[in-house]
């Protein structure tokens, strides 16, 4: 019997992908979006966690991304 890492997997590349101020940041302090800038405000966590949960319920939900092990 084998474990689902779809979930984990997909999981953890969005997070590394989607951290605020990492690759972007949206909204920026000047711009509405700015690349590589290390910053992060409150609103723009809201935001990245909004579109977090989105493109992570419609990877797992939607199209159902599985990774069977074992």
């Amino acid at each position: 019997m084998g474990a689902d890492w779809g979930p984990v997997v997909i999981a953890v590349v969005l997070f590394i992908l989607l951290s605020p101020g990492l690759m972007f940041q949206l909204p920026a302090r000047t711009r509405v979006v700015e690349f590589g800038n290390m910053y992060t405000s409150g609103i723009s966590i809201l935001i990245h966690s909004v579109l977090y949960f989105c493109i992570y319920t419609i990877l797992i939900i939607a199209i159902g991304i599985h990774i069977r092990s074992g």
